[in-house]
């Protein structure tokens, strides 16, 4: 090889080591994900839930990393031999269940149980929104069911909401905050896969099924 072309090789091999460099630097480091105080966000409410659900954690659930979740965090670190720092990094994260990429769910997930939450239990209780999409969410794991969002609430004769036009009405503001609290874990009908109304139930059947919890106006069932 003559001189010329090895150092063209060699000034070819410095430029592409360089740009590797560049590059690593540049890249997200997968460590160094972390929520802190002052995080805000769909994955602070599922931090939020996941210890709450535990008993750590007292307060709203209101996707802001303030000082009770932080607390809250110090002591679910102690608890299980964590790091105490009171943030949530890759391995708070883990511990709690939780990707640390994540996030709640694809909007269109998000989008889609608002809409039936909405539709479904408008002038319910916050609390009682929030159990109409978990009992959705059960429905997708319950093997009697299809198991995807879109299959649940689109299955035939499974809501009337979907069929009467109240599914396509503009969706509330709150609908989509209990969508969230839902996918992120909150349950408060008890793992139910049924509800109804008792005011407008025509079913008979309906009424077979074990009671778990009364919310407003609506009956939850397994």
């Amino acid at each position: 090889m003559s001189r010329k072309k090895l150092c063209i090789a060699l000034a070819i091999i410095f430029a592409v080591n360089i740009i590797i460099i560049s590059i690593v630097q540049l890249a997200p480091d997968a460590d160094a994900v972390a929520y802190r105080q002052g995080s805000t966000g769909s994955v602070v409410r599922q931090i939020q839930t996941k210890l709450k659900n535990q008993a750590f954690y007292f307060g709203n659930i209101d996707g802001i990393y303030g000082r009770q979740t932080t607390t809250a965090v110090r002591n679910y670190q102690i608890r299980y031999g964590l790091k105490v720092d009171g943030i949530c990094g890759n391995q708070t994260l883990s511990a709690l269940g939780i990707s640390a990429g994540a996030s709640s769910s694809g909007s269109s997930n998000v989008n889609l149980l608002a809409r039936i939450i909405s539709a479904e239990s408008r002038g319910e209780p916050y609390t009682g929104q929030v159990a109409v999409g978990a009992v959705i969410l059960n429905r997708i794991k319950h093997p009697s069911f299809p198991n995807t969002m879109a299959g649940v609430i689109y299955q035939p004769g499974a809501f009337t909401a979907v069929t009467d036009g109240q599914f396509d009405k503009p969706v509330s503001e709150s609908a989509y905050r209990a969508a969230r609290d839902a996918i992120n874990g909150w349950d408060p009908s008890g793992g139910a896969i049924y509800y109804f109304n008792p005011a407008k139930a025509t079913s008979k059947w309906i009424w077979s099924r074990p009671l778990i919890v009364v919310i407003g106006t609506h009956r939850f069932c397994s």
